[in-house]
């Protein structure tokens, strides 16, 4: 069943409740405890960061999820650097997931930065979900990982007809998404106390990292 749901710009105000949302969505999902939460805040802070792109989904007057999506750059063989965007983190809190609500986050996402002209979208997550958006395997478009590596869950969608077609090379998102446990631990100190345990999804699975 489908929510009545706003999506709204993330404003200043907002930004600790749209980091708790994001450490409840993926605590202990992945890894045991979580540092998507600390990435989300880091990447506010980097010259990545598009406040357009940065959004929350209200139902009933409360902040129930949100999205994030900031600049990052292929870099072809030759040195050559072409912009693209990253998404994530992207969370919506658990009790109000499997209603609609990240498609919609998602949907407006993929809208806006289209009108702001961008040319691609680029992520790590589960193929089933992200597929129903135009998702495929980035490998499609001659784009790999950091490592030079290619996998189902690295996804890259176009946003503007052959906009990723001089686009290829491996991919680098913010610094923001290689943090250390050390910093996330004390960033963590910030929130209410939650107990780390074993992680719900085998990572390697999915490979997906926010």
């Amino acid at each position: 069943m489908e929510m009545e749901v706003k999506i709204e710009q993330t404003s200043l105000k907002e930004y600790s409740i749209t980091e708790n949302i994001t450490r409840e969505a993926f605590w202990n999902l992945y890894n045991p405890g979580c540092s998507e939460h600390f990435i989300l805040h880091l990447l506010r802070e980097s010259g990545s960061y598009i406040k357009e792109l940065d959004c929350i989904a209200i139902v009933d007057e409360k902040i129930v999820g949100h999205i994030i999506s900031t600049k990052a750059k292929v870099i072809d063989t030759q040195g050559v650097s072409r912009e693209v965007l990253c998404i994530g983190p992207f969370a919506v809190l658990p009790e109000f997931q499997k209603h609609g609500i990240g498609n919609k986050l998602m949907n407006h996402s993929i809208t806006t930065a289209k009108k702001l002209g961008y040319k691609g979208m680029i992520l790590f997550g589960n193929p089933d979900y992200y597929h129903r958006f135009g998702f495929i395997n980035a490998e499609k478009f001659n784009i790999a990982t950091r490592d030079n590596q290619n996998f189902e869950p690295f996804m890259a969608l176009e946003l503007q007809e052959k906009g990723l077609t001089d686009v290829h090379g491996r991919f680098f998102e913010d610094e923001a998404f290689s943090v250390k446990e050390e910093d996330v631990n004390e960033f963590d100190r910030m929130f209410p106390q939650k107990e780390k345990g074993n992680p719900q999804v085998n990572i390697s699975q999915y490979e997906i990292k926010p």
